[in-house]
């Protein structure tokens, strides 16, 4: 059964459709690795194995009842602990939340993975407060990287990462504010999707920042990956950015790879003080899609800065409340960036907005000439945990803030992205960003799958 767990979901499914498992012995045994594991991972803050059991027993009664099988039937999954979870507090990674009563409702798209038959395990830990791109919780501990638990999985989706890469689920919920699927997807050589702000609804999640949060899945393959996000859309009034747009299924799409696609290699600033291992990175991905193309993207070390006072001042705003009530139950660290987001004057504030819509108007040209642009999604290879700077450029500069110096200019317009590794046998990963036009998540998928079968990921 150990050997299924290591299986894509869709091989799961495929099993149990046959009847060579049960959803039950696929949970049984995903909820033992879990216990054997996860102490040394810390992947998961809470498990919901009572839960699991009966959901695996619903399948396991829907199969046996002739009845036609969800695409994710016994597929076993976790979500980012600011997914509303009935039962349990949202805890969205801080111990203030912890305190707060159980969840009544499931999020919307917990709701959606039950629909299709995906059995759910637990919440997995995070940054506090989803302000974070290490992994590395102050309350609950760090999430390690599963690949070298000497290292740190990004953040701040680090357990939704890393509850993937250790094998315990195929398929893991996180979210992306301004690269926290990016990042950690990148550092534990696994695929990630980021899609366009306002494709996935985000009703029963608990916020950072409104105007930057996306919601987006986990996997070890573009197929897996395809499949979740499909049984992730759908419009929902609740929430007010959600677009109403049809569904758009991109399973069927992604045989068709780079076919078609114009595509270009992000220069000038997606250059600048990346680590040689990256860039070499990217190279191999360019060369394994015949892509030499190149594009500037202009102004987007001042699309990162717009992101960054954004983020500030709305994610200050959220927690005002609690920085009165109960300063010393923050993090520190993200206290203190709260604090000063709540400092910064509401003219900057103003100008990052009025800036951020000539930026989309730049991207806008930009996708009139180029169906996709590959970029780095770090900087580097995952940093050892505890680790406070980085040299970068040959500047030593605060690891935490500049993890994402490659994801912010793109998530700052919404754009989707799918995050694909690039690793070569026994070396670290490193990521790269497939970036598309608004809406087409099925060009940033179909060129992940290319690079997939070109074996870029070890």
């Amino acid at each position: 059964m150990t050997a299924s767990l290591a299986q894509s979901a869709q091989a799961i499914t495929c099993a149990l459709a046959r009847g060579e498992v049960s959803a039950e012995e696929i949970t049984r045994a995903a909820l033992e690795r879990i216990s054997a594991r996860d102490a040394e991972i810390g992947a998961f803050t809470d498990i919901t194995a009572e839960r699991a059991l009966a959901e695996a027993r619903a399948v396991d009664r829907s199969r046996a009842a002739g009845h036609k099988l969800g695409p994710l039937a016994g597929v076993p999954y976790a979500v980012k602990n600011l997914y509303a979870v009935a039962g349990i507090p949202t805890r969205a990674g801080s111990k203030i939340n912890a305190a707060y009563p159980p969840a009544t409702t499931d999020a919307l798209l917990v709701q959606r993975m039950q629909a299709a038959g995906a059995v759910l395990l637990g919440a997995l830990n995070m940054g506090e407060y989803a302000y974070d791109f290490t992994g590395e919780n102050a309350h609950y501990g760090p999430s390690r990287n599963p690949l070298d638990t000497t290292r740190m999985t990004g953040g701040s989706s680090g357990g939704s990462a890393a509850a993937v890469a250790a094998g315990f689920v195929p398929v893991s919920l996180g979210s992306d504010t301004n690269g926290s699927i990016r990042v950690p997807a990148a550092f534990c050589g696994l695929y990630g999707l980021k899609p366009t702000y306002g494709r996935l609804p985000r009703t029963g999640t608990f916020p950072f920042c409104d105007s930057l949060d996306h919601l987006g899945p986990f996997a070890r393959s573009v197929q897996d990956l395809a499949v979740t996000y499909d049984a992730l859309q759908g419009q929902d009034a609740s929430d007010p950015v959600c677009a109403r747009r049809p569904v758009a299924r991109v399973q069927s799409d992604i045989a068709k790879g780079r076919d078609g696609l114009r595509i270009a290699i992000a220069t000038g600033y997606f250059r600048t003080d990346a680590e040689p291992g990256a860039l070499a990175a990217l190279e191999r991905a360019a060369k394994a899609l015949d892509v030499s193309d190149e594009i500037d993207i202009p102004r987007a070390a001042e699309a990162r800065a717009a992101a960054f006072l954004i983020t500030n001042a709305e994610g200050s705003a959220l927690h005002l409340e609690r920085l009165r009530k109960c300063p010393a139950d923050f993090d520190p660290d993200t206290r203190d960036r709260f604090i000063a987001g709540a400092l910064l004057p509401a003219s900057w504030y103003v100008s990052a907005q009025r800036f951020r819509r000539m930026f989309e108007n730049t991207m806008t040209d930009i996708f009139a000439r180029h169906d996709v642009i590959l970029a780095p999604s770090a900087p580097c290879s995952a940093p050892r945990l505890g680790q406070k700077t980085i040299v970068l450029g040959g500047r030593e500069v605060p690891l935490r803030a500049n993890m994402g110096i490659y994801t912010q200019p793109i998530s700052f317009v919404g754009l989707p992205v799918a995050a694909v590794p690039v690793r070569e046998t026994g070396a670290l990963p490193y990521g790269i960003q497939v970036i598309a036009a608004p809406w087409r998540e099925d060009h940033c998928l179909r060129v992940a799958a290319a690079l997939e079968a070109a074996g870029l990921n070890g």
